[in-house]
């Protein structure tokens, strides 16, 4: 037998064994032939058959849950007699790296509709061309998924939790198709589904418009606990949107009934922003919550619903894992419909690299904290802990030197989730774009409120982007097909939008250059001055070394910080501190307390062990230039009343 029709032979039996493939009349079987190629070569893409051809016809079963493999089937029929291009994503809508999927497969196998041999060759990693399938194409695989999170596959004896690029294969060519996805739960188990995808008169059949919505449409199969409330529009109080909380979890129904109360709040707080909810295409939005032991902390949008996981319990853990819900809520505006033509439309089989994306990730981790606090489930103590977080990195963070917040939002594919074993000095040539765009959403907010007299505020920013960009996306019967954004916009519409609400070109086109496209930092303690917020030293006057980089035995743990003193000082990753100023050192506190009485610009002599060798170096100590954010009321002193008018018109409730 040719080697490529034992190969086929091998794989049908393993086919066979899972209940995964019956042998077809005459034995017919899919044929592999050729090697491993390169992604994106190839004919061109199949055409469709018909003017209106079937949908896609995809069944998930579950034989096994507990050893963690789905077993698939897809249809794709009435297609041209051309090679048939399937493929499994490499890149998820949301996130920016590669994942590759493909990995996961266990088996798959090809055979005609009918049932009848077919040739393949394999492209690359996760692309088939199928040929002499002659107008239909049956595909069956096997699939491997233990990662519960926001883009993974993770199946056990309690759930399945699809992200559906790391599930589903497709067809070139067949995007514009509809899709019909039946789920078929193990013998017994009281599963039921929670999805964004169409639902049908079948409540375990599915269906699609097409495979951008497909694909962008994450399903929770299993017995959750599901709670549902609706909220008017405000600018159409006749439009009342479902929102359903879907919680796979391990707790209390009590517990369930706190976070879907505290859910909803974050809804009512949100929408304010916009002055109105999309038009989601089923008319519900679907919050999917899977906190367990065994899950990874992650969070992920899509048009109409959002995936929240953690390693968490809601009745000890809530306050923490709300953050993801406001963050995650946020963006059914901001990047679903609100979107940068960067990543419109999506490109499954790439990573997906974006500039915008300290506006699309950054101001919305701004809001998800700024929310919270507006609904009144955060104390103020929280949030201006987290806001000095988030400027401490950026005013201080080495990355500044290298790259702007743009520059940064392209790193994304090395650094969102990306998997790599080399290591990197990201410590000092990278700032998250998550924080340093909400650095610079913290600044534009705060800038426009003061020069405005609280007037003009990022909200009216932000609303204006809904209107130019992503309003008219969401309205029903508008010709759009559903998870397609028609007006993406580009980084100059993000500044003529500036400029419009702003009233003043000249000033957007100037936050832009400095803070956007350049790499200052906004003057934060004078503006939040104006919100009796105080921008207080950490440790006035102290003299320092750096950010701690030592760890056990006083080894420098990491690299040093460029510009650090202990950086230019020559004093490197692996190096082992031994003195400061002639006295031994075995600690960090211990360093602390030799330079406690030391000032900016003072020198200390450090001798280090370096590859069994002693050295002596001198290092400039540098001040020490944390600061933390406390409310002037809490310093002792008194608001005013135009700090009051200024922190309620920011930080109040819109309710």
């Amino acid at each position: 037998m040719p080697a490529g029709r034992l190969a086929a032979a091998l794989l049908a039996a393993g086919l066979l064994a899972a209940g995964l493939l019956a042998t077809a009349p005459g034995g017919g079987v899919s044929v592999v032939r050729g090697v491993l190629g390169v992604l994106g070569g190839g004919p061109p893409a199949s055409a469709l058959a018909q003017q209106s051809p079937p949908p896609v016809d995809y069944r998930l079963s579950f034989p096994v849950p507990a050893q963690r493999w789905l077993a698939a089937e897809v249809r794709f029929d009435d297609v041209a007699e051309d090679p048939l291009h399937v493929r499994m994503s490499s890149a998820s809508p949301g996130r920016y790296a590669r994942h590759e999927f493909a990995k996961n497969l266990i088996e798959i196998a090809f055979t005609s509709a009918g049932g009848d041999p077919v040739e393949v060759e394999r492209r690359g990693p996760a692309h088939w061309a199928v040929s002499g399938h002659g107008g239909g194409v049956h595909v069956r695989y096997r699939l491997f998924g233990d990662r519960v999170d926001g883009t993974y596959l993770g199946i056990d004896a309690t759930h399945a939790h699809m992200n559906m690029p790391a599930t589903l294969v497709w067809a070139e060519g067949l995007e514009d198709r509809p899709a019909r996805i039946t789920l078929e739960p193990p013998a017994g188990a009281a599963w039921r589904a929670a999805t964004q995808l169409y639902p049908t008169g079948n409540p375990l059949v599915f269906t699609a418009p097409n495979l951008a919505y497909l694909l962008d449409s994450p399903i929770e199969l299993s017995d959750f606990a599901l709670r549902t409330f609706t909220v008017a529009d405000p600018s159409d109080p006749a439009h009342r949107p479902t929102f359903r909380v879907a919680v796979h979890h391990a707790g209390s129904a009590s517990a369930v009934d706190g976070y879907a109360e505290a859910v909803e709040r974050i809804v009512r707080e949100t929408v304010p922003i916009f002055g109105e909810f999309p038009r989601f295409e089923t008319g519900a939005y679907t919050f999917i919550a899977d906190y367990l032991p065994a899950a990874s902390g992650d969070a992920m949008e899509h048009r109409n619903s959002t995936v929240l996981t953690a390693n968490a319990r809601l009745d000890r853990d809530r306050a923490r894992l709300l953050g993801s819900v406001s963050h995650e809520f946020f963006h059914a505006w901001n990047v679903e419909r609100i979107r940068p033509r960067s990543l419109e439309p999506f490109d499954f089989t790439r990573a997906n690299v974006s500039g915008a994306l300290w506006l699309g990730e950054g101001f919305t981790n701004y809001y998800g904290a700024l929310v919270l606090q507006r609904a009144g489930l955060a104390p103020l103590g929280a949030t201006l802990d987290r806001f000095t977080r988030v400027i401490d990195t950026v005013a201080r963070g080495p990355g500044r030197q290298f790259r702007s917040v743009v520059e940064m939002s392209r790193m994304a594919p090395f650094t969102d989730a990306a998997t790599a074993i080399d290591p990197t000095n990201f410590g000092n040539t990278f700032i998250s774009y998550y924080t340093w765009g909400e650095a610079v959403g913290l600044g534009l907010d705060l800038t426009l409120r003061s020069r405005s007299g609280s007037r003009v505020t990022l909200d009216d920013y932000m609303r204006a982007l809904w209107e130019r960009f992503g309003a008219p996306d969401g309205e029903p019967g508008a010709g759009v097909p559903p998870g397609i954004v028609t007006r993406p916009y580009t980084p100059a519409d993000a500044e003529a939008v500036l400029a419009e609400v702003a009233g003043d070109p000249a000033f957007a086109h100037e936050f832009f250059a400095r803070y956007i496209e350049g790499r200052e930092v906004v003057d934060y303690a004078a503006l939040l001055a104006e919100a009796g917020i105080l921008a207080r030293p950490v440790a006035p006057g102290r003299a320092s070394l750096g950010d701690n980089p030592f760890g056990g035995g006083m080894r420098v743990s990491r690299p040093t910080a460029y510009g650090s003193p202990l950086h230019e000082a020559g004093i490197a990753q692996g190096d082992v501190i031994v003195s400061v100023d002639g006295t031994r050192v075995t600690s960090s506190p211990a360093v602390g307390r030799l330079i406690r009485d030391k000032r900016p610009g003072d020198r200390v002599a450090i001798v280090f062990r370096r590859q069994g060798r002693e050295t002596e170096t001198t290092a400039t100590l540098a001040a020490d230039t944390r600061v933390v954010l406390v409310p002037a009321e809490a310093a002792g002193g008194d608001l005013t009343p135009a700090q009051r008018a200024f922190r309620k018109a920011w930080l109040g409730s819109r309710q």
